[in-house]
């Protein structure tokens, strides 16, 4: 049976704990292929519009260009709207239907499964993937919901902390890919943002 895993994010941008945690869930949970779901509007930070998908997607490219176990899906962009994972779920169950899905979230979003939209579903049709933070507590899935904690790399970054360096002018070498530091350098992404 293939093991399919997904990653959901607003990848604001893609930074290397994106890539570490990806990494982890390939190697930890013996996963076949990886695909970075690009989301259109996650719908938990609706006040908080993510820059635009299209920039968003071209970092995601620049970060995956030499991962051939990574792939970008833009499904979420194309349907536009807020991004419901049991959405994407539902479409991955239609492309492989025997495979197992395997959704990889950090821990943060762990207490907030049950609120997710169609929950008991969600549960049901995937296994989740959650890396802890680096120097917090494990977290325990909430019922009905189940998964696996993965180790990881300890790397204590954000893509909030990577905006604000960009908008002060400050390095983000070896925080995100070269290529994609140099693309948000050059060309003052998140200056304007």
């Amino acid at each position: 049976m293939q093991r399919i895993g997904l990653f959901g994010g607003s990848f604001d941008p893609v930074h290397n704990g994106h890539l570490l945690m990806a990494r982890a869930a390939i190697e930890e949970a013996g996963l076949d292929r990886l695909f970075f779901i690009l989301a259109a509007q996650s719908p938990f930070k609706t006040d908080v519009p993510p820059a635009p998908a299209e920039l968003r997607a071209r970092l995601l490219r620049l970060a995956l260009a030499d991962k051939p176990e990574f792939e970008l899906d833009i499904q979420e962009i194309e349907r536009e709207g807020p991004s419901y994972t049991i959405d994407t779920i539902r479409a991955y169950r239609a492309r492989f239907h025997d495979a197992s899905i395997h959704y990889l979230i950090g821990a943060d979003h762990v207490q907030l499964l049950p609120k997710w939209r169609e929950a008991p579903e969600l549960a049901e049709f995937a296994e989740f993937l959650v890396i802890p933070r680096p120097g917090e507590p494990s977290e325990t899935f909430p019922p009905p919901f189940c998964g696996q904690e993965l180790k990881g790399f300890p790397f204590g970054i954000s893509s909030t902390l990577l905006r604000e360096r960009a908008r002060a002018g400050l390095t983000l070498e070896g925080m995100t890919p070269p290529a994609v530091a140099e693309a948000i350098q050059r060309e003052n992404i998140y200056q304007a943002i």
